[in-house]
């Protein structure tokens, strides 16, 4: 929408990021982030007004929420490492500033479609993995969600079977929602 891009432009705009290359991904591949204890640190609450701001765009850019929630893990003391990675997402936002979620009327009947992922134990720092779904309603994305999950995975089959549980959780929660139960 209009407005997300104007908002999207503003965050933009209040990192100094207007005139920076673009990049074609929001995070590098297999990228491992830690709390970087020796590393220079940069100021915090710089840093955390332009997380605020593009966790508030994730409402409709969910293709920016896994590289946001890892970057938000590190409010506390965030780094130059960090920071790079904000400044990709930035680089990301500017090659992308049109897109955004579209919404169609239509069948009678509906559709539901869930995928869910995770990745085993990849935060470096306690060893947890990251689950994520997505929730389709005919061809129309309308629930989204990357969270890391609540307790240590013993096996990438564990982790995948949470993330699934997760999921399944929410997609009885969404098939009760449309059929008004």
């Amino acid at each position: 929408s209009i407005k997300q891009t104007a908002y999207a432009r503003s965050i933009l705009t209040k990192a100094g990021m207007t005139e920076c290359n673009p990049s074609l991904y929001p995070m590098e591949p297999k990228l491992e982030l830690t709390k970087d204890e020796e590393g220079t640190p940069v100021n915090p609450t710089e840093y955390r007004s332009i997380i605020g701001g593009l966790r508030y765009l994730t409402h409709t850019r969910p293709d920016i929420s896994y590289a946001v929630g890892m970057a938000s893990r590190f409010m506390e003391r965030p780094t130059v490492q960090h920071q790079q990675v904000v400044k990709r997402i930035l680089r990301y936002i500017k090659w992308t500033i049109d897109f955004g979620l579209i919404y169609e009327r239509g069948k009678d009947e509906t559709e539901i479609i869930g995928y869910s992922d995770s990745n085993h134990a990849r935060d470096l720092n306690d060893r947890r993995s990251t689950g994520g779904m997505a929730f389709y309603l005919n061809a129309s994305l309308v629930a989204w969600a990357s969270q890391k999950q609540r307790c240590v995975a013993l096996s990438s089959c564990e982790a995948e079977f949470m993330a699934a549980t997760s999921a399944t959780c929410q997609g009885i929660w969404i098939r009760r929602l449309i059929k008004g139960i």
